[in-house]
């Protein structure tokens, strides 16, 4: 296979640049369907219209119903093609990004990602994931080509939620991991490929990102402002993430994420909430060093990242529920099988139970000591 490397065609990020979008959306097109959630359209709307208006780009704004599903995407064409739209414009987070970029492909016009949080590493990306009306995950959508222009306003990111800003570090702390493991396996990557070193060098930087600003940008999150840290760490869960994943490639972390949303108790949890549990199953599963997964833990717990199935609505379940769950990460076609090792419900479902066990004798040790790795029973 071909070593290959893809990426958007233009990222802009800093304070502020939501008040510049239409000098960059202009040479795209010229009538929009900007698409997003009711307050994230609100975050950026007064910057982005006065924007669009200064470069005579006209627009029309939709409202999304919450769930990048066939529906919403269907229904959000319909209305494209209606207005005559010759660019999407997707605000929010990572649903309404994927959705905006599946709608993109449908119409065959550019598009253009503004998210107003830095939860996921979905903007960079040329895929989006289709779950069903009642957020299920149902498949991965691979695109012909990533968004023509990404566009990041660190002062919004700054506004949002801390637990986004979070969960974004949570889907980021697993892009080093499955890229590592795709690495050994020389598995193939979202492109189609294998990685290039380069993509291997970001997925590394990424990681490193992330344990040296995680928590210095939180602080800067929870007053409100920007440092370099935040910035830092927005570039992490948005650009070096979302490279990383693509174009080096997904494992298990992803895939035991994907078996979660079967079980409606994690709904209400953050994708990278998510994920993360899923990368210290993945740790698990590969039998890290104890030491490995010690720093991943005291990183988690450090940024308020779930460590335990009760972090993310699954204190009270039943093992057949989580045997459910791994099954599901095992489905024909999942990134699981980029792992160099067989792959079985059975390993993955104790992989999760362990990862599980870890993290509650972290939480019982108030001082953070962990006894040697020789003598932990699990």
């Amino acid at each position: 296979m071909p070593q290959i490397f893809i990426s958007p065609n233009k990222y802009v990020q800093g304070p502020a640049v939501t008040s510049e979008i239409g000098q960059y959306v202009a040479p795209l097109g010229k009538k929009v369907l900007i698409l997003g959630g009711i307050r994230s359209i609100e975050a950026v709307k007064a910057n982005i219209i006065h924007s669009l208006a200064l470069h005579n780009v006209q627009y029309h704004i939709e409202t999304f119903q919450g769930e990048s599903s066939d529906n919403e995407i269907n229904r959000m064409c319909m209305i494209g093609r209606n207005e005559k739209t010759d660019i999407i414009i997707g605000i929010g987070g990572g649903k309404a990004i994927d959705t905006a970029k599946a709608v993109g492909f449908e119409l065959d016009v550019p598009v253009a990602i503004v998210p107003t949080i830095a939860s996921t590493d979905a903007p960079c990306s040329a895929l989006s994931v289709i779950y069903s009306d009642e957020g299920v995950f149902e498949r991965y959508l691979v695109l012909p080509k990533n968004p023509d222009l990404v566009l990041l306003d660190t002062e919004v990111i700054a506004h949002a939620p801390v637990r986004q800003l979070v969960a974004g570090m949570g889907d980021a702390l697993s892009t080093y991991f499955e890229a590592s493991a795709c690495a050994r396996a020389r598995a193939r990557n979202i492109a189609g490929g294998t990685m290039t070193q380069a993509a291997l060098a970001i997925a590394e930087l990424c990681y490193e990102i992330l344990l040296r600003d995680g928590y210095k940008a939180k602080i800067a999150c929870e007053r409100k402002v920007v440092t370099e840290a935040l910035s830092n760490i927005v570039e992490a869960n948005t650009l070096l993430s979302g490279l990383g994943f693509e174009s080096a490639g997904l494992a298990a972390c992803h895939a035991v994420h994907n078996g979660l949303t079967v079980l409606e108790e994690t709904h209400p949890y953050c994708h990278g909430e998510k994920v993360a549990f899923g990368t210290l199953t993945q740790l698990v599963l590969e039998n890290r060093a104890m030491d490995e997964i010690e720093k991943v833990i005291d990183f988690c717990h450090l940024v308020g990242l779930p460590t335990t199935l009760a972090d993310i609505g699954l204190e009270n379940a039943d093992p057949k529920q989580i045997r459910l769950a791994a099954e599901a990460a095992c489905k024909e076609g999942e990134t699981i099988y980029n792992m160099d090792m067989e792959i079985t419900p059975d390993k993955v479902y104790a992989a999760m139970m362990a990862a599980d066990a870890l993290g509650h004798v972290y939480k019982q040790s108030k001082e953070t000591v962990w006894v040697q790795s020789s003598s932990l029973v699990l």
